[in-house]
């Protein structure tokens, strides 16, 4: 993976995170900042139990991306249908940024009901009633799976990488990445949740998923033009 990409990775998650994830995922941050921590800990174990929660979000995502990177990798075969892929993976970015700003449904649309499954409800009320410090990383992991925009987004990059270990780096760099913005939502909730900062960081970030659709989709044209450049290059 280029420098370049792996920054502007790190600038959409980094923006996109306070914009929305807040939106999505600050529920279930305030919600067990309010049931599974008691307001008299150490502002230390508020600390652990918010980093266990971003961990699992973060092994979720990379075994997400794990697994598109693989299928990413399945899905080439030639150095035209490669360059093809990332082209068609371009275009879906440039559909999901203007999806974030609001412009188009499409990430409204691809979202599945995965959530509203009597096993996953089930499970993660068990997890949000307990007070083990495991319980915060499995809830994270839990929150891993719920259907998200933004996830999608990072997902279809991991799968244009088309390998399994880049797709997982993917991934992991947006987790990480996202950390600042949840980490500071239990303890600097009016400064996250201020709606036009919100909105301001959604702007950006969607801004920078469309530039880096057609990033990749010139990544796609200049991989077909030149047939000895290798997938990986490109990213």
């Amino acid at each position: 993976m280029e420098t370049v990409n792996i920054l502007t990775i790190i600038s959409i998650a980094f923006l996109g995170s306070f914009g929305h994830c807040i939106g999505m995922c600050g529920g279930i941050v305030l919600a067990y900042s309010t049931i599974k921590i008691e307001p008299a800990s150490s502002k230390v174990s508020q600390s652990v139990a918010h980093l266990l929660y971003s961990f699992g979000r973060i092994l979720t995502y990379s075994t997400l991306g794990a697994i598109f990177g693989y299928l990413g990798g399945v899905a080439t075969f030639n150095n035209y249908s490669n360059g093809v892929l990332l082209i068609i993976v371009g275009v879906v970015m440039i559909l999901a940024g203007l999806s974030l700003m609001g412009k188009i449904k499409f990430l409204t649309i691809i979202e599945h009901s995965f959530s509203s499954s009597s096993m996953y409800k089930n499970a993660f009320k068990q997890v949000l009633n307990s007070k083990s410090n495991l319980s915060f990383f499995i809830l994270g992991m839990l929150n891993g799976l719920l259907p998200c925009g933004f996830v999608y987004f990072f997902a279809i990059t991991a799968a244009s990488t088309a390998d399994p270990l880049y797709g997982a780096m993917v991934m992991a760099i947006f987790g990480l990445s996202t950390v600042p913005a949840m980490f500071g939502l239990g303890f600097l909730t009016s400064l996250t949740s201020a709606t036009s900062f919100r909105n301001m960081m959604m702007s950006l970030s969607s801004i920078a998923v469309i530039l880096y659709g057609a990033y990749t989709i010139y990544n796609g044209y200049d991989y077909i033009t030149k047939p000895q450049k290798t997938l990986t290059d490109c990213h």
